[in-house]
């Protein structure tokens, strides 16, 4: 998958920082992509003319501010997610480092699935929220809110349906591991030179092309989730949901048997097209931050520069530069009560 490299000049509450405006500013400009694709998954009548007609049909019916449905709670289940992923990640890493510090692609690749699976159970009633705002017709809605989704469906449906679909989080965590092994193992083939020396442009490439083949393994899985996350025979049209079924196996049966096989991958357009703009804006949001941070710390010139401080050693902690800008400024302070004397 596409992710950012951590810098050690950042601390970590400015890391997590970076990593969490990048990621809420990059969710929200791709919104109406993860909206409609959505809203595909899980089969509403917007999208049943194809990718460019379902813009359409929703604007028509919910207008502008119906592609931003969601997006508050997605932005706000992010930070919870990174955190709990992160931890989980480190941990899991270093019981499977040899004593040299190094772990196969494979066991890191495996490592990121199951962090993905311990920060999903984490924030995964905040998903299933998401995907109910989405569902519903916010001219017409059931659900007012974060917090009141979250009451409502505990209340009127208990606790189990907050965690609905979760168990196939665990079974697409598989195939999405196993297309990025795929991906990864073959980058030298594609681009005959060793990993080492690849360019940022080129580990871009190699991200998306990860994560396009990875949730394309994966997305069977995910379309049933959103179905089972959002079907309820209290709600309007059983909350949008094309199919009526009584559990997962039921749901696979029941959409291969009236749709197609192919529907498991409704929506799979605009989630390859979200995948470009995403990373990049990703990418290049998360750059930004880094870069007034780095200043902040002593390490570049400005913000709006790559430039290195002159003098700064760039191998040394925030801390221990600030420990040494504190002792020479000691000592000019010191040098200089000595000269009046």
């Amino acid at each position: 998958m596409a992710t950012v490299k951590p810098d050690d000049r950042l601390t970590s509450s400015q890391g997590f920082m970076c990593v969490g405006f990048s990621g809420v500013f990059s969710k929200t400009v791709t919104s109406p992509l993860e909206l409609v694709k959505i809203k595909s998954q899980v089969g509403t009548f917007h999208c049943k003319k194809g990718f460019l007609h379902s813009f359409l049909v929703i604007y028509q019916n919910e207008g502008l501010r119906g592609f931003w449905k969601g997006n508050l709670v997605s932005c706000l289940r992010l930070f919870p997610y990174s955190a709990v992923h992160l931890a989980t990640y480190k941990h899991i890493v270093h019981l499977h480092m040899d004593e040299l510090g190094y772990i196969s692609q494979w066991r890191a690749i495996l490592a990121g699935g199951l962090a993905g699976v311990s920060a999903a159970l984490a924030t995964y009633p905040l998903e299933v929220a998401e995907t109910r705002l989405i569902a519903q017709n916010c001219r017409e809605p059931t659900y007012r809110g974060v917090v009141h989704t979250l009451s409502k469906i505990y209340q009127t449906e208990g606790l189990r349906t907050l965690y609905s679909g979760f168990s196939l989080t665990v079974l697409g965590a598989f195939p999405f591991s196993i297309g990025c092994y795929a991906v990864y193992v073959n980058l030298d083939k594609l681009w005959r030179e060793p990993q080492f020396q690849f360019t940022p442009l080129q580990n871009f490439i190699n991200g998306c092309l990860a994560a396009g083949i990875a949730q394309t393994f994966s997305y069977p899985f995910e379309t049933v989730k959103r179905k089972m996350q959002a079907q309820n025979p209290r709600l309007p049209h059983y909350g949008g949901a094309d199919v009526h079924f009584t559990g997962m196996l039921d749901c696979f049966r029941q959409v291969i048997r009236n749709k197609g096989i192919l529907t498991l991958w409704s929506g799979i357009t605009a989630n390859m097209v979200k995948i470009v703009p995403y990373f990049g804006l990703l990418f290049s949001c998360f750059e930004m931050c880094k870069q007034v941070c780095l200043y902040r710390n002593g390490y570049i010139v400005s913000p709006l520069s790559y430039k290195l401080a002159p003098g700064v050693d760039q191998s040394m902690g925030p801390t221990e530069v600030e420990e040494v800008k504190r002792y020479l400024k000691n000592r000019s302070f010191q040098s200089q009560q000595g000269s009046r004397w």
